[in-house]
Parts: structure tokens; sequence; C-alpha cells
């Protein structure tokens, strides 16, 4: 299975998935291209070094959402994969791919879906509501992609205990360690075997 991996960040979760790829515990995939909207992303060089190809596609680097969705939309045709993998992708996919990868995109989401997901809802705020409203258990989801804001078919889910004193910080680097970089890289080996 072909794979495209889009990111916006330090890329911890592509680095799961690379590991995932070397141990085997992802069977039967290859990235083809790493995509981040920021070019200063340091998952580009996560993937420079892993012999990845990975480019930059900004909206910052377009007049227009359209002419940057666009190009996005061009970039993953022209890959052709089998599978687009959200690993922290914090730009809105265009209505248009969701569409013509129907079934063929996921996200990983840090909490357990419907709880502390939608509009506004990413990286550090996810883990602040978390703790804000006082829950016992987070953990992280990895859902299908549809027009919605993580509102597609759950594929898995993994608690995480919430501990006194935690932080969102403390929160967030348990729930990546003990869930997202856990279930995403078993979701693809899943998809990638049948």
């Amino acid at each position: 299975m072909r794979i495209v991996v889009l990111v916006s960040g330090g890329g911890t979760n592509l680095q799961a998935i690379i590991d995932g790829i070397k141990n085997n515990t992802i069977r039967n995939t290859r990235i083809v291209e790493v995509v981040s909207n920021n070019a200063g992303a340091y998952a580009l060089t996560r993937a420079k070094d892993n012999g990845i190809e990975g480019k930059c596609i900004s909206p910052k680097d377009y007049d227009s959402r359209d002419e940057f969705n666009k190009a996005l939309v061009e970039e993953i045709d022209k890959v052709n994969p089998d599978l687009i993998v959200l690993a922290g992708f914090l730009v809105n996919i265009p209505a248009e791919m969701v569409a013509k990868y129907e079934r063929k995109i996921i996200n990983i989401h840090p909490s357990l879906i419907p709880s502390f997901c939608g509009k506004g809802y990413y990286g550090l705020k996810v883990h602040e509501a978390a703790l804000n409203r006082g829950v016992k258990v987070t953990g992280a989801t990895v859902h299908f992609v549809d027009e919605g804001t993580d509102t597609g078919p759950i594929i898995l889910q993994k608690a995480v205990e919430v501990k006194d004193g935690d932080t969102p910080e403390v929160l967030q680097r348990r729930v990546m360690e003990e869930a997202e970089w856990v279930i995403l890289p078993k979701a693809i080996d899943m998809l990638a075997n049948g």
C-alpha cells in the first residue's frame, strides 16, 4: 500500500509510522511522500532523513484558498496514493479531495471522539479542554475523514488515564506515547492488510 502523510509540525506520528514500517509492525506499506503546509516543519526533515520525498504546499504561497486546495489535490493526484494519512495536519482538507478519496483518508485525533473534537479542538487545546472538564480518561481516535470535522467513521480508539497534577503538555505527551503512536500504525497496518 502506498501512503502519503500530511503533517504540519514536528511529525512525531510520522516517525511512529516510519518506525512501524521499519520494524514490520506496519506490513506491505511504503510512504511515497510527506506533504506539509509549513516549510519549517521538522516532519520534512524526518522525511528527508529517511529517504522519503517531502514537499511543502502552503496556503501562504497562493493568492486564494481555492488555488491552494487545487495545488494540494493536484499533488496528491500525481502521487496517486492508496491511503492519505493526516498526522497532525492543521489545514482543512478540500471537499473535492474528501469526495475523490472517500474512505482513503484517515486522521488521528488526540481524544476519544465524540469528546473534545470538531472545530477549534486541535493540539494542546484538546488536552486543556479535557483537564478543564475534569475527565478521568482521555485518549486518541483514528477515523476516516468525511465532510465534517472529526465526524467520520471510527477505526480505532485507545483510552489513556488522566492523572492528578497533569498539565496539558504532560497529558499530550502521555496520549501520544500510549495511544496515538500505537493506534495510528495499527490502523495503517489493518488497512494495508485487509
